[in-house]
């Protein structure tokens, strides 16, 4: 089968695209960096899909496309989000249905669903978030309704919500973590008993490559969401701690409530909005909801539709991404 797979570069869409031509596939990827050479047979083109895509000749032939770019973050003005997250997925759910693309796997979030609440054991069901408190999470929950309201006889849409991915070569999650660590800036947020579920990308990868053969198979998973989670929820800061300790580093014992980390992301979404800042900013009222409540959710409709199950536990996880995090 003939793919593309868009942030074809990035830290999923580069281990998605080596796992389809692992399988046989031939890939292809998208982004709007240049890369001139072929890596593993897979052939590159640099796109902005924020634009019109006038070369529609890169889908001829295409059967599937795994739309995993985005622009993710904490901060930056809304704007960019609903352009790389929203007008992004809208065009090319638009050359996909011009150029005949039968299956259209979207990376989603949990976020999508974002209330600012405790989630525990969170289902499909869950209404969409309401507001633009994260514009990440706002832009890609109307990017993922745009989605699966493509759905239709001829065109399978189906958007898989992975759990806060970490791994071998994340460029976001645990190394953000462990910088702000070293720094002498992370401190807990709550009473620090809050669970959260985190997903290795191997299972992340493993269920893309699911949902393709479900699709495939003709199975009735079109114009749905799913929940992609490790099914093992940690004390989401006793399990750094633990990490910490493998990095020699030590523990944070320091906290904060939540509350006081409320009002400073607040305070500080708009001093960085009055005067736009170079550096990141350094808490939102999302993040600060994020790493005081609990927030996992169940991937049983995952499995009784794909047949998910995390071919790696939590320890199995850690033990191969420790050698790489010690790097750092």
């Amino acid at each position: 089968m003939k793919i593309i797979v868009t942030g074809g570069l990035g830290f999923l869409g580069s281990e998605i695209s080596k796992k389809l031509s692992e399988l046989g596939h031939e890939v292809e990827t998208l982004s709007r960096t240049n890369f001139n050479n072929e890596r593993n047979k897979i052939k590159h083109h640099q796109v902005d899909l924020s634009q019109k895509i006038d070369n529609t000749r890169i889908f001829d032939g295409v059967q599937c496309i795994f739309h995993t770019a985005a622009k993710a973050g904490i901060d930056g003005r809304y704007d960019d989000y609903y352009t790389a997250n929203y007008i992004a997925t809208e065009n090319l759910l638009e050359v996909a249905k011009i150029s005949g693309v039968q299956f259209f796997i979207y990376t989603s979030s949990p976020s999508v669903v974002f209330s600012g609440n405790a989630i525990k054991e969170g289902k499909e069901d869950m209404p969409y978030i309401s507001s633009r408190i994260s514009p990440y999470s706002y832009t890609k929950s109307i990017a993922e309704k745009k989605v699966l309201s493509s759905n239709n006889e001829t065109f399978a849409s189906v958007a898989l919500r992975p759990h806060l991915i970490w791994g071998e070569n994340d460029p976001h999650l645990l190394p953000k973590v462990i910088c702000r660590h070293r720094s002498g800036k992370l401190k807990i947020i709550g009473d620090g008993l809050n669970q959260v579920d985190l997903t290795h990308v191997d299972n992340v990868v493993h269920a893309h490559i699911l949902a393709l053969n479900c699709l495939i198979m003709g199975k009735p998973i079109g114009g749905r969401a799913y929940f992609i989670s490790q099914n093992e929820p940690v004390q989401l800061w006793s399990w750094l701690n633990f990490i910490f300790t493998k990095l020699d580093l030590h523990p944070v014992k320091e906290k904060i409530s939540l509350r006081k980390a409320y009002s400073i992301g607040l305070a500080a979404e708009l001093l960085w909005k009055i005067f736009p800042m170079k550096s990141d900013l350094p808490m939102t009222r999302f993040v600060a909801c994020q790493l005081a409540h609990d927030h996992w959710f169940s991937s049983a409709a995952a499995k009784r539709d794909l047949g998910y199950e995390p071919i790696l536990s939590m320890k199995e996880a850690l033990d191969k991404t420790t050698p790489w995090l010690k790097s750092l």
